[in-house]
């Protein structure tokens, strides 16, 4: 009997032991997760602080450089007039602009075209039907109907772009050589009436031939919904410009990126050889580039202007990057 009861005691004690090591575990491990909670909560807070300074440091930084380029645009506006005067004196550009192309650099444009003594004709506007593949073989059959008698269209000349440029520089621009009108009056008007009736273009009041073209784009086509759309206007832009005296591709950065027309021009040595591309025309400085281009494009020069892919120099006369 007393050793039994002995032996029992001893079973019992052995067992809360077991019990109280456990408890003791279990005690330990919430109160070591609950340490490792808070280590962990510290250092995630630490981590929002770091990266809400560096924001900060980087909209400062943001913010700065958009003051600057806003101070730079106002010095190159307040000195545009004598940098520009007189480099289109007597001479008359055709704008001719494309579906995306943007109203505020279409005025800019034309403003600085009038300081330096040029006089704007159009703008001639390219509608989305115009630059869209799906309506290539309608716009090639449209303008072979409208070939004005005497014009010989460019052998190469078959796509939409090129073929729609060569028909539309014949009757737009001055003959390089004469500085004479290519075509009749009537003929420029079939021409212009004719792909207005089938949607291809926009225009308001007379429109004159001019002795310079700018082709002014917009961002080019950034989600790339149109592989054919860049395509299209830089062959079109290059067909214009073997008509006339010269011609300037202008459009903004995201235009001379991926497919965009002023990266295509760009990436065909061929047609960067005689087409001179601005990437920067929503910038005061690259107006006043264009300007200066077209003068270029009259006495045989051509140039990649701008700050995008390809560019060569920021603006005419400038170190080649």
């Amino acid at each position: 009997m007393g050793s039994g009861a002995l032996r029992v005691i001893s079973l019992r004690q052995h067992a809360i032991s077991i019990a109280a090591i456990f408890l003791a575990l279990a005690i330990g491990v919430v109160l070591g997760s609950g340490l490792l909670s808070d280590g962990m909560l510290s250092g995630l807070r630490d981590d929002k602080d770091q990266l809400q300074n560096e924001i900060e440091q980087l909209t400062e930084t943001n913010n700065r450089l958009g003051e600057q380029l806003t101070s730079a645009d106002q010095f190159d506006s307040a000195v545009s007039d004598r940098v520009v005067r007189d480099t289109l004196a007597e001479r008359s550009v055709v704008v001719i602009t494309t579906p995306d192309a943007d109203p505020g650099d279409l005025e800019g444009l034309q403003r600085i075209v009038a300081q330096a003594g040029g006089t704007v004709i159009g703008p001639v506007s390219l509608t989305e039907s115009f630059v869209n593949g799906a309506n290539g073989d309608q716009l090639r059959t449209t303008v072979t109907n409208i070939i004005p008698a005497g014009v010989q269209l460019r052998t190469g000349a078959i796509d939409q772009g090129s073929l729609a440029g060569d028909l539309l520089g014949s009757v737009l621009l001055l003959n390089p050589q004469t500085a004479q009108p290519q075509t009749t009056p009537e003929e420029l008007a079939l021409a212009l009436d004719t792909l207005r009736g089938g949607g291809f273009i926009d225009f308001d009041g007379n429109v004159q031939p001019a002795r310079l073209a700018v082709v002014l784009t917009g961002s080019g086509d950034p989600d790339n919904t149109s592989g054919n759309r860049g395509a299209a206007i830089a062959r079109f832009a290059d067909a214009l410009d073997g008509r006339g005296a010269g011609t300037v591709l202008a459009g903004h950065r995201a235009s001379s990126e991926g497919n965009g027309p002023i990266a295509v021009a760009r990436a065909d040595a061929a047609v960067s050889a005689v087409l001179t591309t601005v990437d920067d025309v929503d910038r005061e400085s690259g107006r006043i580039t264009t300007a200066l281009a077209l003068q270029e494009q009259l006495e045989g020069g051509s140039g990649r202007y701008g700050t995008g892919p390809g560019a060569t120099a920021v603006t005419v006369g400038s170190e080649q990057s």
